[in-house]
């Protein structure tokens, strides 16, 4: 194969690979007006676009329906995309906590649950996620644990997740993907690694990682609590 049919071939799956993506989007993982709402919102006060995908929000909706979550805890609120996904795969009497360190953000966390109709089942505490996971130990465990915060401190979220779980929860970290197999050379790539490492080692855990944003360089780590018992 010449260069110029490698280059053509790569194209084409290139293309084949947005088409595939679409479509799982479009049929599976529609955006309504509460969800584009969020997105507009965060646009509009400046938050930075890192929110997860359609396809993402929808794969924590089954993650949660699959352990029948009734409490779900988030670590990283951002603009509320995020959140608004995860408070609609619960049941009316289901609670969700996110955590956001900015108060800017946490606002605006708010009003997307209040535009979306999810602020009845979905709470925003504002400062550092580490100083707040010890006062959740009261409202213990939760089914589902969603982290998507500072990366350099994601080996202690998942200390946290694991202490706030129960057999059968579920932990989901973002952005695993892309950093996991590369040289740790700064604080995120660091933080990812040594999480990574982590859920491999565990036996409190089985994990996989799962390639899935819009070009499939990145995604989620999804791990099965197995057990609590201390290590």
């Amino acid at each position: 194969m010449t260069n110029e049919n490698k280059l053509h071939e790569l194209q084409r799956l290139t293309a084949l690979q947005k088409d595939i993506q679409q479509g799982i989007a479009t049929r599976f993982a529609l955006e309504d007006e509460g969800l584009l709402n969020a997105l507009a919102a965060a646009s509009e006060q400046g938050l930075p676009a890192i929110q997860i995908s359609p396809i993402q929000g929808k794969m924590l909706q089954v993650l949660a329906a699959a352990c029948n979550a009734q409490k779900i805890l988030e670590i990283g609120s951002l603009g509320g995309y995020s959140g608004i996904w995860l408070a609609r795969a619960l049941p009316p009497a289901g609670r969700l906590i996110t955590l956001e360190i900015n108060p800017k953000h946490a606002t605006a966390v708010r009003n997307a649950f209040a535009h979306a109709q999810v602020d009845d089942r979905a709470e925003v505490r504002v400062g550092k996620a580490l100083e707040l996971l010890p006062g959740l130990e009261g409202e213990a465990p939760f089914d589902l644990v969603f982290i998507d915060a500072d990366k350099e401190n994601y080996p202690a979220y998942l200390d946290w997740a694991l202490r706030l779980s129960r057999p059968g929860s579920i932990i989901v970290a973002d952005n695993c993907v892309r950093r996991a197999f590369e040289q740790p050379s700064d604080g995120y790539t660091t933080g990812v690694t040594a999480y990574n490492q982590r859920i491999v080692d565990d036996p409190r855990l089985v994990s996989l990682l799962l390639p899935m944003d819009n070009n499939y360089t990145d995604g989620f780590a999804i791990s099965v609590v197995k057990s609590i018992e201390k290590m």
